[in-house]
């Protein structure tokens, strides 16, 4: 903590120019607006950008709509297309089919658990100013309501005519006035929590310690949730679907599925276009797939099995986005929370990274991400440019119509908007550098092709990213890996191959942590 003060203080003298001048001959970037990440900026693919934006608006008569996959603890690997599916026992023809026909994202970072992942693309910043830097869990407790600050994205687009809704796992907050309906959504039905919040009271084999305890188990089924939730904005919590026993638990995703075809049917045709977040409980571990499901995968496993039927799901759900004639209006993106999580195998997804779920190296923070948009988004593409769950809540405002510029001037916010590497042919990304936290430890830094550690996880057994590692201080140099050549992580280069790149990474470095003085996070008391 006090080098991390330290390094604070010295970043003071950084931020106060940086909006003057740049602070290394590698930073491209501008400052827009002070309290926004600045940005890398690419003029004319702006200009294809809003070209395609106001073409479309003229010719539909609307904003867009904008549909967002989001998988929990599905690995980088786990589609077809990044090389899983069929090799790896679960094919995924129709979340290939997405990629084929969109823009697949191969650097796309999100955080190393749930929580902070999920506060990052509703709030557009990252978890550590928000407060919410870990899972929350059974019982716990925050020291103040986060939203009474945060802005969601979907109380922005609410503001001017957009339907929201989000279906399935929140997981950023049970407490009154924190469930989606709560915070701008117009309506919500799902899990407030996380699936093992369920199963942990229904799997006798795995949690028979506390289930057979009477006295552990009359304390800790004070817990037990009833079901999935449902509410609207400005009503009461209701029991949408009462969970209480594993053939309940095997229907989520199913009931979760016809709530969104039911909100895209109710919502198409008229004059209001809408933002639907369609989050999965698949496949965090405990996982259970539908009754149908059971195994149908290769593998018959059932983390495959509902890899099977998320896909699946996303099929459907696409099918109906065609028949409702509003697949050219809509924006749809494919994404996961973090990375696979290795503690819980055979219970957990894959990637070819190093590391899992839980920690900072690539296999916690890389996940994957796909955009497709008939008509928008020109077919087959692949990058490699660096992008971020932060992104997409700044895209989304942007599309539903220069949002970015309601936001608040006390936050910051490090989203930036990305539609025009979404949507311009052979785009580039607006991000210079991802800066990748775990709780309150800043832990590296991706710039260009290079990964920059300053705090190292160690994990002490193999697959227990989670539950056996610690986080250390580096030694003499920060650990560098050319991602190229290095993409496990192996073997660092720092001293020795990259001494002209770290002085302008430590840069970027402070000013990154410069905003937190200027604008301080909130403490919600979850520290460990």
């Amino acid at each position: 903590m006090k080098r991390l003060i330290s390094g604070i203080a010295i970043a003071l003298s950084i931020s106060s120019l940086y909006a003057q001048e740049k602070i290394s001959v590698f930073d491209m970037t501008v400052v827009e607006r002070e309290n926004f990440e600045p940005i890398t900026p690419y003029p004319e693919q702006e200009k294809i950008a809003d070209q395609k934006l106001e073409d479309l608006e003229k010719r539909i008569g609307k904003k867009p709509n904008v549909l967002i996959f989001l998988v929990d603890d599905l690995g980088w690997g786990d589609i077809g297309v990044n090389g899983g599916g069929v090799a790896v026992g679960a094919p995924t023809p129709h979340t290939d089919r997405l990629a084929m026909e969109g823009k697949r994202f191969t650097s796309f970072y999100s955080t190393p658990t749930c929580t902070s992942s999920r506060a990052a693309l509703m709030t557009g910043r990252i978890p550590q100013r928000s407060g919410l830097i870990r899972p929350l869990l059974s019982g716990d407790k925050v020291k103040t309501n986060p939203w009474e600050i945060e802005m969601s994205q979907a109380k922005l687009l609410s503001q001017v005519g957009y339907k929201t809704a989000l279906m399935g796992k929140w997981h950023i907050g049970e407490a009154e006035g924190m469930l989606p309906h709560e915070v701008g959504f117009d309506y919500y039905f799902g899990l407030p929590s996380v699936q093992s919040d369920y199963t942990q009271f229904l799997m006798d084999r795995r949690y028979s310690d506390m289930i057979n305890n009477k006295e552990i188990h009359d304390l800790a089924f004070q817990l037990q949730p009833e079901g999935l939730i449902k509410g609207k904005k400005g009503g009461t919590r209701e029991v949408g679907f009462p969970i209480k026993t594993i053939s309940d638990v095997r229907k989520i995703d199913e009931v979760l599925k016809n709530e969104s075809i039911k909100f895209i049917q109710e919502n198409t045709g008229g004059d209001h276009p809408f933002f639907l977040i369609h989050s999965f409980t698949a496949i965090h571990n405990d996982t259970y797939s539908g009754e149908a499901y059971i195994g149908k995968s290769p593998a018959a496993m059932p983390v495959k099995d509902a890899i099977v039927e998320m896909d699946d799901i996303v099929g459907e759900i696409m099918a109906v986005l065609e028949e409702s004639g509003e697949l050219e209006n809509t924006l749809v993106i494919f994404t996961s929370d973090n990375g696979a999580n290795e503690d819980a195998l055979p219970d957990g997804g894959y990637h070819p990274w190093k590391g899992g779920k839980g920690n900072t190296w690539e296999g916690g923070v890389r996940v994957p991400m796909i955009a497709y948009w008939k008509g928008m988004i020109e077919p087959g593409q692949a990058t490699n440019g660096i992008i971020d769950l932060t992104d997409l809540y700044m895209t989304v405002l942007k599309i539903g119509g220069n949002l970015q510029t309601k936001l608040p001037d006390n936050l910051y916010y490090d989203g930036i908007d990305q539609t025009s590497y979404l949507l311009a042919e052979n785009g580039e990304s607006k991000r210079q550098a991802e800066f990748i936290w775990n709780r309150s430890d800043m832990c590296a830094v991706r710039w260009r092709d290079y990964k920059i550690h300053f705090k190292i996880f160690d994990v002490k057994q193999a697959g227990r990213n989670i539950d056996a590692s610690f986080v250390g201080d580096i030694g003499t140099a920060p650990w560098v890996y050319n991602l190229n050549v290095d993409p496990k992580e192996m073997a660092s280069q720092g001293h020795l191959y990259f001494e002209w790149g770290l002085p302008a990474v430590m840069a970027f470095r402070a000013r990154h942590l410069a905003t937190m003085v200027k604008y301080p996070n909130t403490d919600l008391g979850l520290g460990l």
